[in-house]
């Protein structure tokens, strides 16, 4: 089973946090489309005939999309590969997109059965401090009007780490979650990457980082109240109900093959990995020659070493020791099991026979122990 990824690259509103590929211009929109098109004709061999279990709309802003212009994708998708009548197709969306008539536009007249609604919080403060162009009230909205609907794959997306955000702030986040009847949540820290507004703000003292005891004091509450309400932790960032796993990330974490579609659209085939130019009318032109513009990477052993650590430790399934020796030799293997001793020592890791996985203390500081476990 492989995947499909589709980067829509359009946004009606930049946020202050995000540095991923996005424009505000959609005068390119039609030609994007086409060209997204194209590009499935270009590199229908790309995944081996393999079996389409996942399509998935990320951006940017999927849902500035229309409806017959999802359907021109999913279509031409349908076309070119063999898409199992079970797959997820799951499309990200922004709360005030969600109004009664697309959703219902959505339910029933397109093949998208999941949806990840871009919340962020359920306070307007935090909302207007990252730029969100919705309020609380639509955020709530949103999610009721998919579940009218007929939508039960619900996922929304949390952001904790907000500078000024405190403990009761966070935890009435969750609990209204938790009184939505979601299937998943997937929550991130807040991070101050180059080149967006709240990096240069943190630098001109405009925002003050939270503390390390306030983000673990966070995260735990995180942890703590999805377990309570009955949520699986299978990923670092990741909660889900019984049933509601993301198929599609998951299999990123598997290290299925995926294809990604669009500007900056980052593709895996066991044996390499390719990443799309992150600029729309590079991208654009590029396609309209018949040409992938495209970086590619091979990958070598350590590499793919590397990849496996980085994806799998991450996960509520870990790391596999007899898989390592398997597949990658004893050399890796054994500067594995030198690697861990402190790690172990520390209850920041676990092992159980052949898998190790992260504590919940460890998951905190997975990128800490991740960099210290990679060959470099």
């Amino acid at each position: 089973m492989a995947g499909i990824y589709i980067h829509v690259p359009y946004c009606r509103k930049l946020c202050h946090y995000c540095d991923f590929h996005r424009s505000l211009y959609t005068g390119d929109a039609v030609a994007f489309l086409n060209a997204v098109a194209r590009e499935i004709d270009l590199r229908e061999d790309y995944l081996d005939n393999e079996t389409i279990d996942t399509i998935y709309f990320g951006g940017g802003t999927p849902s500035v999309l229309k409806i017959n212009e999802l359907n021109f994708i999913t279509e031409k998708i349908q076309q070119k590969f063999n898409v199992t009548d079970s797959a997820e197709i799951t499309l990200e969306a922004n709360p005030d997109d969600l109004d009664a008539s697309y959703i219902y536009g959505l339910k029933h007249n397109t093949v998208i059965n999941r949806l990840s609604i871009g919340i962020q919080s359920f306070n307007d403060a935090e909302l207007k401090l990252m730029n969100r162009r919705h309020n609380a009230p639509q955020a709530r909205q949103s999610v009721r009007e998919a579940k009218k609907a007929g939508f039960t794959n619900i996922s929304i997306d949390l952001i904790y780490g907000i500078p000024g955000m405190t403990a009761e702030g966070w935890t009435k986040n969750l609990s209204q979650a938790m009184d939505l009847g979601i299937t998943h949540i997937s929550a991130y820290h807040l991070t101050f990457e180059p080149g967006t507004v709240f990096y240069e703000y943190l630098n001109e003292g405009k925002l003050i980082a939270p503390s390390e005891e306030q983000s673990l004091s966070q995260y735990e509450k995180l942890i703590n109240m999805t377990q309570k309400n009955k949520f699986i932790h299978y990923e670092i960032s990741n909660f889900a109900r019984e049933g509601y796993l993301s198929r599609h990330n998951a299999n990123y974490w598997k290290q299925k093959k995926y294809m990604g579609l669009g500007p900056s659209a980052h593709s895996y085939n066991i044996v390499s990995r390719q990443w799309n130019v992150a600029d729309n009318k590079k991208y654009i032109d590029s396609i309209n020659k018949g040409i992938t513009c495209a970086r590619k990477e091979i990958l070598n052993k350590k590499t793919r070493f590397n990849d496996y650590l980085l994806t799998s430790l991450r996960t509520m399934w870990g790391i596999d020791m007899e898989y390592i020796s398997g597949a990658f030799g004893p050399e890796y293997s054994d500067y594995l099991e030198a690697g861990i001793i402190k790690f172990l020592s520390a209850a920041t890791m676990i092992r159980n026979k052949s898998i190790l996985t992260l504590t919940d203390k460890g998951k905190f500081i997975s990128d800490y122990i991740i960099s210290e476990l990679i060959l470099a």
